[in-house]
């Protein structure tokens, strides 16, 4: 069995690139890595074939893990033959979601040009993608005082501002934000702040 921890053990897989997005909510993920090859984001953008590319249509619509050349869905703009010209040869799609309210699925596309991906391989990747995608998830320990506080913060309010509006001293305040850090791994108030924003709890 393969384990994978790092970025670095994925490099060793997909040798020819990858790009993960964790918690794709509407529009954007909460955090993206984008290790393909430069000069294929650039042509994969300026034709822009995220919206006929197969293998995002079938990340869209599954969970699991799949090589591109099983997935059987149209692919009018030879999205996939002309990734090949780029020495993105073979890959594999993953797909994770946990059935969250927010809706939010984290997703993995890797590539290699010398041969197939193996099943331990491509089991080892699909695990990858969905331990990043659980270490993601919105934190459930955050009181209603800390996200009220977190909240201010988000619209630009000044800690007095807040202890006033709240009736409590600027220490408690203090101490709130701090808790609320602490749990988030954040280290300003509106780096906190912005978290539980994108998370979708304030």
């Amino acid at each position: 069995m393969i384990e994978l921890n790092s970025p670095e053990d994925v490099d060793i897989i997909a040798r020819n690139g990858y790009y993960i997005a964790l918690r794709v909510g509407f529009a954007f993920p909460l955090e993206e890595v984008n290790a393909l090859p430069a000069p294929w984001v650039d042509h994969y953008t300026t034709h822009r074939f995220m919206l006929h590319d197969p293998v995002i249509r079938w990340i869209y619509a599954n969970t699991g893990a799949i090589t591109w050349s099983a997935i059987d869905l149209p692919d009018p703009m030879r999205v996939l033959h002309q990734a090949q010209t780029f020495g993105l040869r073979y890959g594999v799609a993953v797909a994770c979601f946990d059935g969250n309210r927010e809706g939010q699925r984290s997703f993995g596309t890797f590539a290699r040009s010398d041969r197939e991906f193996e099943q331990a391989e491509i089991d080892a990747l699909h695990a990858y993608v969905l331990k990043r995608h659980h270490a993601k998830a919105p934190p459930t320990n955050l009181t209603n005082a800390e996200l009220e506080a977190l909240r201010m913060v988000r619209e630009g309010l000044r800690l007095k501002q807040i202890a006033h509006l709240l009736g409590i001293s600027e220490g408690a305040v203090k101490q709130r934000l701090k808790n609320a850090k602490n749990k988030l791994g954040a280290q300003t108030s509106a780096q906190a702040a912005a978290m539980v924003g994108e998370f979708g709890l304030i």
